[in-house]
C-alpha cells in the first residue's frame, strides 16, 4: 500500500487507535487475548474490570500518571497497558514510577493489613527499539533478581516490553498467537483485508473493529485528530534531534554558518525528504509512519 492510499484500518499507535481496540468494554475480549497470548499465565485471563486510567498522587504536588489501559483481572491482578510511539529520555524511569500507583492502591485503610499484595503487570508496546544492546527478542521481561546470582527476588511485579521494530516475522512464518497479535499490531496500517492465516474469532473481531470505514462520525473525527498528533509528534521529535545534531556540528564555527547549519527541516524539497527517510529508517522508525511524515511511498523507503 503506497502513501497515496488511505490505510483501510486504523493505526494502533494513535492514542484513538490503541483505546478503541483495547481500552473499552465492548472489546476487552481482545485485551483479554492479547494478555494471554503476552503473559501465558498457568491460569488464562477469562475475565477483567476496566479502572479509572487517571491516577493522581497523595498530594497536589505529587504527579499525574495516566496509562492507555489499567484493568484488574477475576484474581486481582493488575495491569497497565501502555502504547509508546517515540523513546523518551527517562522512559524507564516513568515505567517504574507507573507501577507504584498499582501497588500502593492495593494497600488497605482503616483496617489491619499484613502487605500481601496482588500480582502487578506492566505492559509497553513499543514503537521504538532501546538504544542499549538487547536480544533480538522483540519481548523483555523484567523482574526483580538478585544481582549475584540472578534469581527472581520478587515474583509479583512483572514489567513486560515489546520492542516492535524488532519482530521481523512474515505471515508464513507465525506459528503462536503472540506471534500472530505482534505481527497484527505491527502491520495493521499497511493490510487492505485480513489474511486468511488470521482466522480465529478473536481476529475476525479485531479487524472489523478495525476498520476505519465502520467508524462513526465522531469516531473519524477523533481518529482524524489522533493521526495529525501523531504526525506533529513525530515531526517535533525529529526536528528537536535534527536541530540538536546541528547546534553540534556547529560548535567552534562563525555564527553565521552555525545558524545555516541549525534550521530545521526544508520542506518541500524531495531530496531532503529521502535524506530524513534514510536517517529514520537507520534509527528503527516503522516504515509507515516514516510515509506519512515524509509523503515518500513505503517502496521508495525500502529503497533507501
Amino acid at each position: 500500500m503506497s502513501d497515496l492510499t488511505p490505510s483501510v484500518f486504523v493505526n494502533p499507535f494513535t492514542d484513538f487507535g490503541f483505546k478503541k481496540l483495547f481500552g473499552t468494554e465492548y472489546n476487552k475480549d481482545l485485551l483479554i487475548a492479547f494478555l494471554n497470548a503476552l503473559i501465558e499465565p498457568a491460569s488464562p485471563i477469562v475475565d477483567l474490570t476496566y479502572l479509572n486510567n487517571e491516577q493522581l498522587g497523595r498530594s497536589e504536588q505529587d504527579r499525574k500518571a495516566v496509562y492507555d489501559v489499567y484493568c484488574k483481572t477475576q484474581d486481582g491482578s493488575r495491569f497497565l497497558v501502555e502504547m509508546q510511539r517515540t523513546a523518551q529520555k527517562f522512559f524507564k524511569d516513568r515505567s517504574v514510577y507507573y507501577t507504584t500507583f498499582p501497588i500502593s492502591h492495593q494497600g488497605l485503610k482503616g483496617e489491619t493489613w499484613n502487605y500481601e499484595l496482588k500480582d502487578v503487570y506492566a505492559v509497553g508496546v513499543l514503537n521504538f527499539s532501546f538504544d542499549e544492546e538487547h536480544p533480538d527478542d522483540p519481548r523483555s521481561t523484567v523482574k526483580l533478581a538478585v544481582q549475584e546470582t540472578g534469581q527472581v527476588f520478587y515474583n509479583k511485579l512483572t514489567m513486560i516490553f515489546l520492542e516492535m521494530p524488532k519482530f521481523k516475522k512474515k505471515l508464513e512464518e507465525l506459528q503462536t498467537d503472540y506471534d500472530r497479535w505482534l505481527y497484527v499490531l505491527k502491520n495493521l496500517t499497511r493490510l487492505s483485508e485480513r489474511p486468511t492465516a488470521l482466522s480465529s474469532k478473536i481476529f475476525q473481531k479485531l479487524f472489523e473493529q478495525a476498520r476505519i470505514a465502520a467508524f462513526t462520525q465522531v469516531e473519524a473525527l477523533d481518529y482524524q485528530n489522533s493521526i495529525k498528533n501523531l504526525r506533529d509528534n513525530y515531526s517535533q521529535l525529529w526536528s528537536a534531534e535534527e536541530k540538536g545534531r546541528d547546534e553540534g556540528r556547529a560548535e567552534g564555527r562563525a555564527e553565521g554558518r552555525a545558524e545555516g547549519l541549525a534550521e530545521g527541516i526544508e520542506k518541500g524539497s524531495e531530496q531532503k525528504a529521502r535524506e530524513d527517510a534514510k536517517k529514520m529508517k537507520d534509527k528503527g522508525y516503522p516504515i509507515a509512519d516514516i510515509a506519512e511524515i515524509t509523503g515518500l511511498s513505503e517502496d521508495e523507503i525500502k529503497k533507501l
